[in-house]
């Protein structure tokens, strides 16, 4: 099958991207590889550090796989080397370093999540410790010497500690060299990275010159916004979804974004063409097509790309089934009272919820019970005290669910 021609390509590329540095060079580029009849060979650097992925990692995979389906070589770099390091990039403290069991144990991680993407027969997968951990000191002076403390200053992080008299250390000068040699050792003719990566990226272009090759295309993905619409997609604040959950999870919390949200995640998270979007804008806006409909499609292919068009189809139904028809879930786990939660009075509920994992703490379930989030047998209750003796308690917080046999 023929590549598309260049327009065509560079209009794929860019769909969903921050910035492109620059595209005149891409086109150039594009055109230059087509004459010698090569793939263009596209580099992505992944510090193994946090192997469970959520949709905001697969943002950058999408756009590697669009590559992919352009006929390119997508070079997937674990940084075993760099993960050594620690990278500071985004932040305003170091990345602690990783022993090397810890970086094997996360690399493996990875591999086994990122082909639910990624064609693995267009793969090229490295570590850059294969070089790094062969630079003897004379070479680190030498890759050391192609580039200044001044203009290291300049990525915004490292200005910001610097006037507010927090300590950088000289390894952390030397991360954004390491990731550049990257580029020159697999001779990238792009780098693909998260807008927080900019800085690094620029730093390959401008030594991969100094080697003599031509400077690497950059190109940064936005970082996705969370299910709560704010905050960055993240684990720690608890508004991710995460590539492994399972379809039910995935799809429901799917469904849980705003209607201005879903239309992002379109962008971000799918195949279709902005083209395409904006005629489902359109549809909605003219009523031709209901806001949960679309939303039930979104998730449906979001699920579909993780589990498979069948797992999807069974998660879009229990949805409909619990959810819109506020029907129990099909497979509700269930378990006997735990110890310690009955008193005198009754069930002590927040005591209930904590035990059951329903709410992290007490404290944390006293907070969902008085905000109205608690479902015992269909009622919403904010009581403290259940004065049940036997049978069973159907409990619902938000989108879990336990059965008790009491």
């Amino acid at each position: 099958m023929p590549r598309p021609s260049v327009d065509e390509q560079i209009a794929h590329i860019k769909k969903g991207l921050a910035e492109l540095i620059r595209e005149e060079d891409l086109r150039e580029r594009l055109i230059e590889a087509e004459k010698q009849g090569r793939p263009l060979r596209v580099k992505v650097g992944f510090d193994p550090t946090a192997p469970d992925l959520h949709l905001g990692h697969t943002v950058l995979l999408r756009k590697m796989r669009h590559f992919q389906d352009l006929g390119h070589t997508v070079i997937f770099l674990i940084g075993d080397g760099t993960g050594k390091i620690g990278d500071p990039s985004g932040r305003n403290i170091t990345r602690p370093p990783m022993t090397r069991e810890e970086i094997e144990r996360n690399a493996e991680t990875y591999r086994q999540q990122v082909f639910k993407i990624l064609d693995r027969d267009k793969t090229e997968v490295r570590f850059n410790g294969e070089w790094l951990d062969a630079l003897r000191f004379e070479d680190l002076i030498r890759l050391a010497s192609r580039y200044t403390v001044a203009r290291l200053l300049e990525r915004d992080d490292f200005a910001k500690r610097l006037r507010e008299g927090t300590p950088i250390s000289m390894h952390e000068l030397l991360y954004p060299l390491a990731q550049a040699y990257d580029s020159v050792v697999l001779e990238a003719d792009v780098e693909l990275g998260g807008t927080d990566q900019k800085f690094n990226l620029l730093v390959g272009r401008e030594i991969q010159r100094d080697y003599g090759q031509p400077p690497q295309i950059v190109a940064t993905t936005p970082l996705l916004e969370g299910l709560d619409g704010v905050n960055k997609m993240s684990k720690s604040l608890g508004n991710y979804v995460g590539i492994t959950e399972p379809p039910e999870v995935m799809f429901a919390k799917l469904m849980s974004v705003s209607d201005h949200l879903m239309f992002r995640y379109y962008e971000l998270l799918t195949d279709l063409s902005l083209g395409q979007i904006a005629r489902l804008r359109e549809r909605i806006a003219s009523g031709d097509l209901h806001p949960m409909q679309a939303k039930m499609d979104l998730a449906r292919m979001i699920v579909t790309d993780f589990h498979g068009a069948e797992a999807a189809g069974r998660a879009a139904e229990e949805f409909n089934r619990v959810v819109r028809r506020g029907e129990v879930p099909a497979d509700l786990e269930t378990v006997s009272l735990p110890d310690g939660v009955r008193n005198e009075d009754g069930i002590r509920v927040d005591k209930l919820l904590a035990r059951l994992g329903l709410a992290d703490s007490v404290s944390d379930a006293v907070r969902k019970l008085k905000a109205g989030a608690v479902e015992i047998n269909g009622e919403r209750t904010s009581a403290l005290v259940l004065k049940a003796a036997a049978g069973e308690l159907v409990i619902q917080v938000g989108k879990r669910w336990k059965r008790v046999i009491v």
